[in-house]
């Protein structure tokens, strides 16, 4: 009692400072950039018609996903049609490609509900699949609900009389998860992209190679998941601890398991980044094919967390072989950007590597950090060549960044500050606050993680421009992204409970305008969001549930 009026409390200083309705209905995340309410209320009903002014399979898609989305909770099959006008007799939801919609932004978008009809307006149909989360948000969350029957007999389907214009503040708005260190099926990657698409995300950086494991199919080299998509044993408890479980473990993705998760991302308006990790991060991969390494040895998928001294060889045979696995990577994701990793790559094996020293004296190079260098130049050299681009951890910038790479800044800012100063684009996720394999609350009271305090206030009063950027240098920051490292996150839930409400926080930091932005606002719009995640049956951190 006392805490429900301690909360009642709260909401009502809120609402007084700063003048907002705090009602379900109108409880949005990411905030939008403008939003103005009016009087009454559109409701839905059994006759509510869709209306898609184009003929195409975007559209369709656009038209069904919207009328699958209402059909789930209201049982009612609402007909897609191509008419510019309803009928008098019923309500509408029209979706228009509108080349000259007054918000300009590619992903932007226009709603305007009356009393009548719902109309969502954009010049491409990234800005109609946006308009669509936000009526979602704007309907009561009950209409999560899967099963028709398991919302309330009496649930009235209304919409606010709203006005809404609305863009996002950043181009590449992502999120990361590991599926090395430990496996996640399909289903759960899934369900981990329609978390994203809810909250107006657009990246998903897959990390799908690793010491631990290589989850990629590659028809080329069968034996990398044979060999590499199997551990031996897994560490139990803590890193350090020497105690392993003693049981096999791996999994990975068939070529056609990715297509079809790619195509799935790809409707929901998302980009999948794969990254294949070199020249370290790779004894997998060399478990598989030792011919790659350095030196004759035996090579082991990892059971345990860390850095390990295995790296790629130098050497022409390497570069083919990555050559040719970066060719299947490109036939299956059709993203610009391929990760390559690039970082914690030790340079022992280099050092006492006459291969790799022969190579240091023949391309006039100083040390093992241009050896680096020019290990990733060669890479991007035949990604570019394939109308590709890369993206690598801020370590690439050691022994000088090759010419057209993206920086993705993760060791603080300090990269991505450096590279942005080079004309060279950034996507910021500093370990800090982007990081959320960390604790978020007290250590004690939570599962075991990696280390580090990462709060949801910490994400939300995240900005990714730094203060030593000059304005034409910020440009090159392109946005940021959240990570999620799975050393100690054995299934799904885990996963859920480390990334959400965090990801939350992390989507309006991204969307919305900074002077929109309101850390007690948030808290009080996030309090209806998770009765939408409850439905959803994300298992969320409830440290910030009232």
């Amino acid at each position: 009692m006392k805490k429900a009026l301690i909360g009642a409390l709260l909401l009502f200083t809120v609402q007084s400072l700063y003048g907002f309705q705090a009602e379900p209905t109108v409880s949005i995340i990411p905030k939008p950039v403008s939003v103005e309410y009016g009087d009454g209320l559109f409701e839905l009903d059994r006759l509510t018609t869709i209306h898609l002014s184009e003929d195409t399979e975007e559209m369709h898609f656009l038209g069904e996903y919207l009328a699958d989305l209402l059909y789930s909770a209201t049982w009612m099959d609402h007909s897609i049609s191509f008419e510019e006008t309803r009928t008098d007799t019923n309500t509408a939801v029209f979706l228009i490609i509108d080349k000259d919609n007054q918000v300009e932004h590619p992903e932007g978008y226009t709603l305007s509900v009356t009393e009548d009809e719902v109309r969502i307006s954009a010049r491409e149909t990234a800005g109609l699949f946006y308009g669509i989360q936000t009526i979602r948000q704007l309907f009561d969350p009950v209409i999560e609900h899967k099963l028709p029957s398991l919302a309330p007999n009496n649930q009235e389907w209304t919409l606010p009389v709203v006005t809404i214009k609305d863009y996002p503040r950043f181009q590449y708005r992502g999120m990361h998860l590991d599926v090395a260190r430990h496996f996640f099926p399909t289903d759960f990657v899934k369900k981990y992209i329609d978390l994203l698409a809810m909250h107006k995300m657009n990246r998903f950086h897959w990390h799908l190679t690793e010491d631990q494991g290589w989850r990629i199919e590659i028809k080329k080299y069968p034996k990398l998941t044979e060999v590499g998509a199997w551990r031996d044993s897994t560490l139990i408890g803590r890193y350090g601890t020497g105690i392993y479980d003693n049981v096999r473990y791996g999994g990975f993705y068939t070529q056609e398991e990715i297509r079809e998760v790619v195509a799935y991302a790809e409707k929901r308006n998302i980009t999948i980044i794969p990254e294949i990790e070199m020249p370290g991060h790779s004894s997998a991969a060399l478990a598989a094919y030792p011919q790659f390494g350095c030196f004759e040895k035996e090579y082991h998928v990892q059971p345990t967390w860390g850095i390990f001294e295995d790296i790629y060889c130098p050497k022409e045979e390497t570069f083919e072989f990555l050559e040719y696995v970066l060719a299947e990577v490109m036939e299956l994701f059709p993203s610009t950007y391929i990760h390559i990793g690039g970082d914690e790559a030790p340079k022992k094996q280099w050092e006492e590597s006459p291969i790799a020293q022969e190579v240091i004296k023949r391309e006039g190079l100083k040390d093992e950090h241009e050896l680096q260098s020019y290990f990733i130049s060669r890479i991007e050299k035949f990604l570019n060549e394939h109308g590709r681009q890369i993206i690598g951890w801020d370590e690439i910038l050691e022994g000088g960044l090759a010419p057209r790479a993206t920086v993705m800044s993760w060791r603080g800012e300090k990269g991505g500050i450096e590279a942005a100063k080079m004309n060279h684009d950034v996507i910021m996720t500093p370990w800090d606050s982007n990081y959320y394999d960390h604790y978020q609350a007290e250590p004690e009271t939570e599962p075991l993680a990696i280390g580090g305090f990462t709060t949801l206030k910490d994400v939300y009063f995240y900005e990714p421009i730094p203060e030593e950027l000059s304005a034409e240098e910020a440009k090159y920051v392109l946005g940021a992204q959240g990570n999620v490292w799975t050393e100690y996150m054995h299934s799904g839930d885990k996963v859920e409970y480390m990334a959400y409400p965090r990801a939350t926080a992390l989507s309006e930091v991204l969307w919305t305008p900074v002077e929109n932005k309101n850390w007690l606002e948030f808290w009080s719009r996030l309090q209806t969001h998770f009765e939408r995640l409850d439905i959803l049956e994300v298992n969320y951190a409830p440290h910030y549930k009232k």
